[in-house]
């Protein structure tokens, strides 16, 4: 079948009306809505509804979004040697009990997610699942600093250009230290933002009301446009779908996209396909394959793998050239640094180069191949009949991969990334997607490919690549203020981690997402690649702007 959906550029039904009830759904719960724990783009997304970072991120007109002050009044001021950035906050800006927010709460929350060490104790340990940029480049817990209530100081050990990327990260939303409830689970972060929560049944719902003592003078990033919205938890792919089609959902918040047997049904109707929208997503899927488990500490027998993947077939599990384009690059096209290289050419039909597979298995000395497992998500059931798709391609060549279901709740800070547990299950292969943490080559790289970037749990370098040439290149760029200087680093640094076969990427990733009838002032958000969540609204509002 053709795909003539028409992608929506800008703002779909825009509107300033208030009121109404914004009813989202999602197949699990959030990883965490806790911004020292969360790694999930929807999560990311979402969580700027109740905390608000130091910078955030509007659309731009070319197409990139925008770095825009958020929590602070202006974008950080550098220092002539790069490594000391300065932030000062707006005024007027309130929690939901209506205590000013200060740079104390900032220094908190980076310190609670970056250093927990240094507010928590170092015993038990304390792992957190979030992004942990800010504890590679400050010199410590003490280079974070609040001189006054209204000014924060970051200090670096290095130059870091892009260090306004790392203020817009879920871990400077401000935390106080008097609502910590480290170790019980946070029902999100202390609210700053225009909602705040006011009911979380693990699994089952959240939902969220007005925070009265948001000002939206203060915020120049989001609309607040529904009275409440409310999140349905832990319901099936197909029942989302059967929600969103009923009328009884507006959106999908993980913004993955409709089952494959949906996408063929609204594209076959055309008054249900005025309401599907087919962006590319800025997300990659793909899987690791890790360089310390079994047969797999051989490189030639993780190009093997790579060599005998069926990305066509994988594709066909997403619901085929609708879902996406064949990837060759862990660099999706649109970030800065993406140059087109295919290093384990799998023929012109996409199936594998079974041939090169067993080439690589004999250099490896496994001419029959091997045994390991692959880690999928359940609840993604896409993203799971791609895992069943690779297993029946690496078949023919020998390997003996067995897929392994689990949740995606738990799938990063229990399984996929604890490395101690993926090698006392032997699990291999984990299937995996990513976007950039920010928009910029090293926003895309560092995380997945730096080795000081691996982590006891939340980890993402699931492959726990450790290479000195790619660390070097990602320090080097980091540095470097030109950028198309910068872009050809990070093109490096893709075909070096590519020549260590530790990721397999498959598909750039494009979604067939489905809005409701109620949505209001729709758009992507160019930052997290779904729906833009701080501006919707719906059309049964009961009063104007």
């Amino acid at each position: 079948m053709s795909f003539n959906a028409v992608v929506k550029e800008g703002t779909f039904n825009p509107s300033t009306r208030r009121g109404g009830t914004l009813r989202l759904a999602r197949t699990d719960d959030f990883d965490s809505l806790d911004p020292a724990d969360t790694y999930y783009a929807y999560t990311w997304n979402f969580i700027r509804l109740l905390g608000r970072s130091l910078v955030g991120y509007v659309n731009g007109r070319s197409g990139v979004p925008e770095l825009v002050p958020d929590l602070a009044e202006s974008l950080g001021e550098a220092s002539d040697d790069g490594r000391t950035w300065t932030y000062r906050l707006r005024r007027g800006v309130l929690f939901d009990d209506g205590t000013p927010v200060t740079s104390e709460d900032v220094r908190y929350a980076v310190l609670r997610s970056n250093f927990p060490g240094s507010v928590y104790g170092p015993e038990p340990e304390v792992v957190r699942g979030g992004p942990q940029y800010l504890a590679q480049y400050l010199t410590g817990p003490d280079g974070v600093e609040a001189p006054d209530p209204h000014t924060v100081v970051f200090r670096l050990k290095e130059p870091f250009a892009g260090f306004d990327y790392l203020a817009a990260l879920p871990t400077t939303i401000p935390v106080r230290a008097d609502r910590d409830t480290y170790p019980e689970e946070r029902p999100g972060p202390d609210a700053c933002g225009p909602y705040r929560t006011a009911e979380y049944v693990r699994g089952k719902l959240l939902r969220l009301e007005r925070n009265p003592h948001w000002d939206a003078a203060t915020d120049p990033i989001r609309t607040a446009l529904p009275d409440e919205i409310t999140v349905t938890l832990g319901v099936s792919g197909e029942e989302v779908d059967r929600l969103l089609r009923s009328g009884e959902a507006d959106i999908d918040l993980a913004g993955v996209g409709v089952q494959p047997e949906t996408q063929d049904q609204l594209l076959a109707d055309a008054g249900l396909r005025e309401r599907v929208d087919n962006p590319h997503t800025g997300f990659v899927w793909l899987y690791c394959i890790n360089s310390r488990i079994g047969p797999l500490a051989d490189v030639h027998a993780r190009r093997a793998v790579q060599y005998a993947t069926d990305k066509l077939a994988m594709r066909e599990a997403y619901g085929g050239e609708p879902a996406g384009d064949i990837a060759t690059t862990l660099l999706p096209p649109g970030i800065h640094g993406y140059a087109p290289y295919d290093r384990y050419p799998v023929g012109p039909d996409a199936t594998g180069d079974v041939e090169a597979a067993r080439r690589e298995l004999r250099l490896a000395g496994l001419p029959d191949g091997f045994e390991t497992k692959i880690a999928a998500r359940r609840d993604r059931r896409k993203e799971y009949n791609a895992a069943l798709a690779l297993s029946a391609a690496l078949a023919r060549v020998g390997i003996r991969a067995e897929v392994l279901p689990f949740s995606s709740g738990e799938y990063f800070n229990k399984v996929a990334g604890v490395p101690a547990y993926l090698r006392e299950h032997g699990i291999g292969i984990v299937m995996f997607g990513w976007a950039a943490d920010f928009p910029d080559g090293f926003g895309y790289l560092q995380q997945i490919c730096d080795s000081r970037a691996i982590k006891s749990a939340g980890n993402q370098n699931l492959g726990e690549l450790r290479s000195t040439r790619v660390d070097t290149l990602l320090d080097s760029g980091s540095r470097v203020t030109d950028a198309d200087v910068r872009a050809g680093i990070w093109a490096s640094v893709d075909r070096a981690a590519m020549d260590e076969a530790v990721m397999c990427p498959y598909m750039y990733v494009k979604s067939v997402i489905y809005r409701g009838s109620r949505v209001t002032n729709v758009r992507m958000s160019q930052a997290y690649g779904m729906y833009d969540y701080a501006v919707m609204g719906v059309e049964d509002a009961s009063s104007e702007d």
